[in-house]
């Protein structure tokens, strides 16, 4: 009976262990938290928790060696770890972490072993990457061009399910989703590339219909450097390529007022003793805090009843209530406060927003705006959308791999078609479908501004 390695039990590996005990595979997840895994596997006869952490490397070396592929829902850091030992012992892999340059070094010896450690197979990225694809060779089937193309996503509350200034709440790597408003931003726009410094990543977002969102406008800032896209997409024809994170509006607003305050900053500081107000009176650049409110206004250039000030407000941050910390950093303790009160609830659903948008070209001088749609909702009684759209196509990989469906080696994205096609096609049977549209308008494209 093949049987699978699970290496992690976050919060999008629950679909991914029931759909792989439902196929009657054998599956032991192993991590650090035993509990987690046994709640995930129940009685199945099929499932078996391990107890395992990652400075454990001859328990992993062991444990590779008695699994026919391994999936690494690790935090990416230790995907080259894990594939070391996939390698030593011709084990097929897969993630759904970007690939860095530590795991693309790895084709070669990969390719030599017979294996492929298949990366960026979740949602973004993963689904973005396959549905982008399968537009794009449709295109170039068709001897057109793709001149532009906006890729767009986003893990956001359910309409309904938004209650707060920031109109978010987290259902999936808290911290991450905080710290990636440090990155800075790329993408190529009508022939000239954009570089966007950190400080400006909130500033001037997209604004995108997005009809059954509640909101109907979506806003989208830089996903980090979309022009490695071109390449790894095939179109080296584009003159514009954009990828984007999807928020409601408000959000681009408040997180720019906490980066102009350094609120996001890792920069570790003596806090010792502070209260709230006095933290915020030392990012405001003083040491008053009397009437700090005001003041954090005047250091933003916004009215105190401004959308950021009063989300500022509501995280606490204007409370004159002791902080309890020590050496810190102004991200540990903003974010901790925006975990604190900006979980998905228990009973509250999540959304998975995606859009493409592409301009294509035909020989005789025809063009066209083609979209592509994902709109997909979780449920409190089973899974997040997020856990879903994340776990499920690193579910399917791992069956085709194991069932000889997909036989290229070494490291590969998902953006051949013998992966997307097979995996794209089982998902839209679990109603994870994205919806085309085909011959629109060329200012349906130039509609998506700044």
């Amino acid at each position: 009976m093949q049987n699978v390695l699970i290496l992690g039990a976050g919060m999008v590996v629950k679909p991914i262990v029931n759909y792989l005990l439902n196929k009657e595979i054998k599956i032991t997840v192993a991590t650090r938290t035993k509990s987690r895994a046994e709640s995930m596997i129940g009685n199945h006869r099929l499932g078996t928790a391990l107890e395992w952490t990652v400075n454990d490397e001859a328990g992993l070396d062991k444990i590779i060696a008695k699994h026919d592929l391994v999936v690494s829902l690790l935090p990416w850091a230790y995907h080259p770890l894990v594939a070391r030992y996939c390698l030593k012992h011709k084990k097929n892999m897969v993630t759904t972490s970007y690939v860095k340059p530590e795991m693309k070094a790895l084709d070669d010896e990969a390719k030599k072993a017979g294996i492929i450690i298949l990366n960026e197979l979740g949602l973004d990225p993963g689904i973005d990457h396959m549905s982008a694809m399968r537009i794009i060779d449709h295109i170039h089937n068709k001897g057109g061009e793709v001149e532009g193309f906006y890729s767009l996503c986003g893990a956001l509350p359910a309409p309904g399910s938004a209650g707060n200034p920031f109109k978010y709440k987290f259902s999936w790597s808290p911290k991450g989703v905080i710290m990636a408003g440090n990155n800075e931003g790329q993408f190529l726009r009508e022939g000239r590339i954009i570089k966007v410094p950190s400080e400006d990543l909130f500033k001037n977002p997209l604004q995108i219909d997005f009809p059954g969102t509640g909101s109907e406008i979506l806003e989208a800032y830089p996903n980090r450097d979309s022009l490695p896209y071109i390449d790894l997409y095939g179109i080296p024809e584009a003159k514009t390529m954009i990828r984007g994170t999807f928020r409601y509006p408000g959000w681009c607003e408040i997180l720019d007022a906490m980066k102009h305050l350094d609120l996001l900053s890792v920069e570790q500081k003596d806090f010792s003793g502070k209260t709230y107000t006095q933290f915020m009176a030392m990012m405001a650049g003083g040491k008053d805090a009397a009437g700090i409110k005001d003041r954090v206004a005047g250091c933003l250039g916004l009215s105190p009843d401004s959308l950021p000030l009063y989300a500022l407000e509501w995280l606490g941050l204007f409370e004159e209530r002791a902080m309890n910390r020590e050496t810190a950093s102004p991200f540990e303790i903003v974010s901790d406060l925006m975990i604190e009160k900006m979980m998905l609830g228990k009973n509250e659903r999540d959304m998975v927003a995606m859009q493409h948008i592409f301009l294509a070209s035909y020989p005789g001088g025809n063009k066209e705006v083609i979209k592509s749609t994902l709109l997909d909702f979780g449920s409190p009684a089973t899974d997040t959308s997020v856990a879903r759209t994340v776990a499920l196509p690193a579910a399917i990989g791992t069956e085709l791999i194991l069932n000889k469906k997909i036989s290229t080696k070494g490291v590969h994205i998902p953006v051949l078609p013998e992966i997307y096609n097979p995996i794209l096609d089982n998902l839209e049977r679990m109603d994870i479908k994205m919806t085309e549209e085909y011959g629109l308008p060329e200012s349906e494209f130039a509609g998506t501004k700044d």
